[in-house]
């Protein structure tokens, strides 16, 4: 496995500092913005919103990193993130209109965290969502933390470390004020499995010691039409850990044209089948994130292995699979003009997500049927009328021209993102 800038770069600030030799005797080690700056950027070395996102070094030895200040940050073994653990599949998509005399704002075309935030709360969602039906943007952007102390889990969650925070910098996304709460929104257009509780955190605990009013952090997340909203309540407002969902909810707006079985089982019967080219035939069980992440390089224009692993929720080897799975449906391609090995949409993929998000639903369901032994299995989810077993499946792997798939393990795995990618289409269905 390659090794990342942040990975080297942070292997020679633990061994210039002597970093885990300290940490045997203390319960944390403070290091500046300008010791990291010796090797690279701090706003690059120091912020990691995923799990996936941390170096290498930090994962084998169980350690994090917080701001402390505006030029301090401790490096410790105490955990700073926090796991999405209900799934999204249980939670209802509400649909809402968009207002039409908008202009400036096209819901269809949100390519930003403040993009995302305008379109949610011009459509009520964020309203609707918190229950607080007249409210007021009241502020945002980066500001000081003011100081504060709390506790946070420690050593493997055997005991508790006591951290004090002076004039670190924050940032909020959005802040709404009701007439009972002020609503902290964190928000962002890429999936992932967890996130950094300090993100909510800092800002909850600068604005609960600020105003009378209930503080009601909520996360945003926003992909491929759906805004994810969920509210957190910290139990304990000296307890960094004590997080915990206590209500979520998915969004769209209403579009004229709704997918049924009817749309499926046409673009089932009229996409004409592609050529399986020298492809490695893909092993990536999300489909929405195969979207995400041409989505970000709808934004970014182009984007490096590296890019995906440091600022998107990818593992290294998450994100080979996963590009190789966008290339394999013709919607990204490895840039030939950069020998550092970049990915950018292709012509075609840059072309669907101008799409409304309809006609685009309609183009990556036609992109997967074009693949035989995608269209062979939802036409056995309609013969039988259920989606077929991962045997089923697999009979129909080994009937079919498949590029480097031999072995059972592989017939196996690769069965496993057939069965995820119809089910993501089934998924689309609307009653």
């Amino acid at each position: 496995m390659s090794e990342s800038k942040n990975d080297a770069a942070w292997e020679k600030l633990f061994e210039k500092y002597l970093i885990l030799d300290h940490l045997k005797n203390l319960d944390y080690f403070l290091i500046s913005s300008n010791d990291i700056k010796e090797f690279r950027e701090p706003r690059l070395m120091a912020k990691f919103d995923h799990r996936s996102q941390v170096p290498k070094i930090f994962e084998n030895n169980k350690l994090s990193i917080l701001p402390v200040s505006r030029g301090n940050y401790i490096i410790g073994k105490f955990e700073t993130f926090h796991d999405f653990t209900q799934s999204k599949d249980n939670v209802e998509i509400k649909k809402v209109p968009f207002p039409t005399f908008i202009e400036s704002l096209n819901p269809e075309k949100i390519t930003s965290e403040a993009t995302v935030i305008n379109c949610a709360f011009i459509a009520g969602i964020i309203q609707d969502f918190t229950g607080e039906s007249d409210l007021y943007s009241t502020t945002s952007g980066r500001m000081s933390s003011s100081s504060f102390e709390f506790n946070i889990d420690f050593n493997d969650k055997k005991e508790l470390l006591r951290v004090k925070v002076t004039n670190s910098q924050i940032e909020i996304d959005g802040g709404y004020e009701g007439s009972d709460s002020l609503i902290i929104i964190e928000a962002k257009t890429d999936i992932s499995n967890n996130f950094l509780v300090r993100q909510l955190f800092y800002p909850y605990k600068l604005w609960a010691q600020k105003i009378n009013k209930k503080v009601r952090p909520v996360f945003l997340t926003y992909t491929n039409g759906i805004f994810h909203l969920r509210e957190y309540a910290f139990l304990d407002d000296d307890y960094y850990n004590s997080i915990q969902l206590v209500n979520q909810e998915r969004y769209a707006i209403k579009e004229e044209d709704a997918i049924n079985i009817e749309v499926i089982q046409k673009s089932l019967n009229k996409v004409l089948r592609r050529q399986e080219l020298n492809i490695p035939f893909p092993q990536a069980d999300s489909f929405e994130r195969i979207i995400n992440l041409c989505e970000l390089l709808k934004q970014k224009i182009t984007l490096s292995k590296e890019d995906i692993t440091q600022k998107y929720d990818f593992s290294w080897r998450q994100a080979g699979y996963y590009s190789d799975a966008a290339i394999y449906l013709g919607l990204i391609e490895r840039d030939p003009e950069n020998k550092m090995s970049t990915y950018q949409l292709t012509a075609r993929g840059i072309k669907l997500f101008e799409l409304s998000i309809f006609d685009r639903k309609l183009e990556l369901i036609e992109s997967i049927l074009a693949h035989e032994i995608f269209k062979k299995t939802l036409e056995l989810y309609f013969e039988k009328g259920d989606v077929p077993s991962k045997k089923e499946i697999i009979e129909m792997m080994r009937n079919t021209d498949l590029h480097s798939v031999r072995s059972d393990k592989t017939y196996h795995r690769r069965s496993s993102t057939v069965l995820a990618w119809i089910k993501w289409i089934i998924s689309l269905v609307e009653e």
